[in-house]
């Protein structure tokens, strides 16, 4: 824990307690810690009374808190790049309206198609940029972004693009995940081999020019099947790019178990999963993403398999899903307080699917523990216990959030 002290920290944040998340469970707490960074890294974690020296001749700055201090957050799995909003169908469906109608009437996922594909992409990054300040606010510092809403080459490309421009323009991590095969466009009705075909041409080109992390695909019957699926998988691999999946959400069509296959970072949502899919996952490493917006919008009564992943050491991730159809959620602590209110989830659960786990499902190893050599990512929460991140209902519980060890810009909190 106490590093040899040659070069001076950049900053040492004293006073607070810290939830190091050290150790397969617990919080990992450290009472009247002290936290340095050098270079962006974390350089000391632990108490202030094992500090090799005084403060001041320690670091360049020194800060004193209170509070805690946890690993800033990581949000897994959204899409919060798109144009327009769904905001009447949740109306009509509160009405009465089922998805049929309102497909019928020009709504569902292809509204969303409609409005991102005739944005221009100054326009979708200054309408998804806000989605984005949001999560930062609430102690977000990575960020998984999805395409999916475009459907062609041009717009798909032109969501990677903004997603890109969001992490530039707010100085965290973002991860861009190709998810062409979302939906089936309406070019393409009636021939879903052939869009297929067309989108596993598109990967290598987005790839080459940097815009994709990791291949998405939704496994499902209103989506695609698991022999499309592993086509788009295929594809992926030669290309050397990870893999997740959509899997399980409405019904059980192995999605789990064909994500492991790959060597899937993760399995998202997994209500349907089997136990099976729960061995395969445990098997291959592949992290369970919960997603409980998606659940509470969407008033489901399926749960994920739990105690399934808990027995067979599934590491569970927790995610906003942020979208514009069933999750329009725009803070991961809420999400974890529906993951533990829907899913009973402990408030030490729901943390670490929000930190560590959430970076072992992008397949980062850098963040979301308090580590000497880990990226110095933190939040220094106004709270008393770390589980009031999952006990209140809103609010405004941080007071700042640090990434590589730098306080973010306070305009990010206006």
């Amino acid at each position: 824990m106490r590093p040899a002290h040659t070069v001076p920290f950049d900053g040492l944040l004293l006073g607070v307690s810290l939830a190091t998340l050290e150790g397969e469970r617990g919080y990992g707490e450290i009472h009247d810690g002290a936290l340095g960074w050098r270079d962006g890294m974390l350089a000391y974690v632990g108490t202030r009374s094992d500090l090799p020296d005084v403060p001041t001749a320690l670091a360049r700055e020194v800060i004193g808190g209170a509070g805690w201090v946890t690993p800033a957050f990581v949000d897994c799995h959204t899409h919060l790049v798109f144009a327009g909003d769904r905001a009447r169908e949740f109306e009509l469906r509160l009405q009465g309206a089922s998805y049929q109608d309102i497909a019928r009437a020009g709504g569902g996922i292809l509204s969303t198609v409609r409005a991102t594909r005739e944005a221009g992409e100054d326009a979708l990054f200054a309408e998804s940029l806000p989605r984005a300040q949001a999560l930062v606010r609430d102690g977000v510092a990575t960020l998984e972004i999805k395409s999916g809403y475009g459907l062609d080459f041009d717009s798909e490309r032109r969501m990677l693009r903004v997603a890109r421009r969001i992490g530039e323009m707010l100085g965290i991590t973002v991860r861009t995940t190709y998810l062409a095969a979302h939906a089936l466009p309406p070019e393409y009705a009636g021939d879903a081999d052939g869009y297929v075909d067309a989108l596993c041409d598109w990967l290598p080109r987005l790839h080459g020019e940097g815009l994709v992390d990791a291949v998405d695909a939704f496994c499902e019957g209103i989506g695609f099947s698991p022999a499309q699926v592993r086509r788009v998988f295929e594809t992926a691999r030669t290309r050397g790019v990870p893999v997740k999946l959509h899997a399980d959400q409405l019904s059980d069509l192995g999605g789990a178990g064909l994500a492991a296959e790959f060597g899937g970072l993760s399995a998202d949502h997994v209500e349907h999963t089997t136990e099976a899919g729960v061995r395969a996952m445990a098997a291959s490493g592949t992290v369970a993403v919960l997603l409980p917006g998606a659940f509470h919008v969407l008033r489901d009564t399926k749960l994920p398999p739990l105690d399934a992943f808990r027995a067979h050491g599934v590491p569970m991730a927790v995610a906003t899903d942020c979208n514009p159809g069933t999750s329009p959620l725009l803070s991961l602590r809420q999400a974890m307080q529906l993951a533990c209110t829907h899913f009973r989830l402990t408030p030490e659960e729901a943390l670490r699917g929000a930190t560590v786990h959430g970076a072992r499902a992008l397949g980062l190893q850098d963040r979301g523990v308090l580590r000497v050599g880990m990226r110095a990512d933190f939040v220094r929460w106004r709270i008393r216990h770390p589980a009031e991140l999952c006990y209140w209902l809103g609010g405004e519980l941080v007071d700042a959030v640090h990434i590589g060890g730098s306080a973010l810009p306070r305009f990010e909190f206006e």
